[in-house]
């Protein structure tokens, strides 16, 4: 039985699969090692906040299922914690001929999902968002809005009943010796049953310092925002989202009222040339050359290259920023908007150039990893982190 557990990473994944593990071991000691100075100092505290409904997910796939079963999860764990949280709904909006079809095949998956959600017409759509533009339209009840910084702060309070998070400690090696594993850091060794490492934009390389087999690599995507001032603020009342190109993984540029009742318009989707880069003179050489010098990025590249120029136009031009949030609201002027803080998404790829489409834990003796990890992660965190642990802890006993 797993009695020693060390968790890399105090994000939302880490911090909540602390959690899960310690519901099923009360006697367990957990050590959450935590390379910045913060918890959730990355994806989990650079992200707009909101708890997605399920909608667009491949139908059986675990994004899909995780995020059904870990909105409702999550909803339950803000009541019980008091922390703030609003089911706002959202609306997402053709504005061209060509989206009708898409947005009927959205529908679709939606409801195969078990995901409450009706078309409506234009003028339905001015019910819910007066400024918005559309010819049709899917309104998502069950889409919300929530802090999660608040929800990890909640999570590590808890983590902190059944053993430690050590901040500022970066792992430098993990060996595995059958039935256990020793991670070291700058500053110690720590000995554990059962290793999991959640390592968000780090966690091709935590998997290559194991020594874990492994095909796919992490490509930093910085999502950039816009921030509306307040008199345009008033133009949005929840969530408004456009059509998502199915052959895209990302969702487009959205506005988000936020659980500080701002409004926040992004995000796009460029090249990051540090892993932990949120502005452009963030640089980090060694990544930059990690992704120019791989094949998978030139393939990746000549797939999306078009896309690609057009989200970096986006990123340098304020007029070509402003010119795809007209898309939906056309009323927005150029001194509606200013710069918001950036996040950076870690992207898995496959050796083919493929964008990893689902998320991937992969069990590796005692050190699970959790290699993918893209939106919805932090709504389906809890449901995650009990998928995480079970697993783990199964396959811990028969070791």
């Amino acid at each position: 039985m797993a009695t020693r557990i060390v968790i890399i990473g105090a994000g939302i994944i880490g911090l909540a699969t602390a959690r899960a593990v310690a519901r099923r071991l009360p006697d367990a000691h957990i050590t959450i090692l935590e390379k910045s100075e913060k918890i959730a100092a990355h994806q989990s505290g650079h992200n707009s906040g909101v708890l997605h409904s399920g909608i667009y997910y491949t139908p059986g796939s675990m994004r899909a299922k995780t995020c059904h079963a870990g909105l409702q999860m999550m909803e339950s764990y803000c009541d019980e914690n008091r922390i703030p949280w609003k089911r706002c709904g959202k609306v997402i909006v053709a504005t061209r001929e060509d989206e009708l079809p898409r947005l009927e095949m959205l529908h679709k998956r939606g409801l195969e999902n078990g995901v409450p959600c009706s078309k409506i017409t234009p003028s339905e759509i001015k019910e819910h968002e007066p400024h918005v533009r559309g010819i049709a339209g899917l309104h998502v009840e069950s889409t919300g809005i929530v802090d999660y910084v608040a929800v990890c702060q909640s999570l590590a309070s808890e983590t902190s009943r059944h053993g430690k998070i050590l901040l500022n400690q970066q792992v430098k090696k993990i060996e595995s010796h059958g039935n256990h594993a020793t991670v070291t850091t700058g500053d110690d060794d720590f000995e554990a049953d059962l290793v999991i490492a959640c390592c968000g934009l780090q966690a091709d390389r935590m998997a290559r310092l194991s020594g874990a087999a492994t095909s796919v690599r992490i490509l930093p995507f910085r999502g950039e925002y816009w921030k509306l001032r307040p008199a345009a603020a008033a133009m949005v009342r929840g969530l408004i989202y456009p059509v998502p190109d199915p052959a895209m993984p990302f969702l487009g540029v959205h506005f988000t009222r936020t659980i500080h009742d701002e409004v926040e318009a992004g995000p796009s989707a460029v090249p990051a040339l540090s892993r932990e880069g949120y502005r452009w003179r963030d640089i980090s050489f060694m990544d930059t050359a990690e992704a120019a010098f791989s094949l998978r990025s030139w393939k990746l590249a000549a797939r999306w290259w078009k896309n690609g120029a057009s989200e970096i136009h986006r990123s340098l031009s304020k007029k070509h920023a402003l010119r795809s949030m007209r898309h939906l609201l056309p009323n927005l002027g150029l001194d509606d908007i200013e710069r918001s803080p950036a996040g950076v998404r870690a992207q898995a790829v496959d050796a083919a150039g493929n964008l990893v489409d689902d998320f991937l834990i992969k069990m590796d003796g005692s050190v699970v990893h959790v290699l993918n990890a893209p939106s919805p992660a932090a709504t389906a965190s809890l449901a995650i982190a009990d998928l995480i642990a079970d697993q783990a802890l199964c396959q811990s006993e028969t070791r």
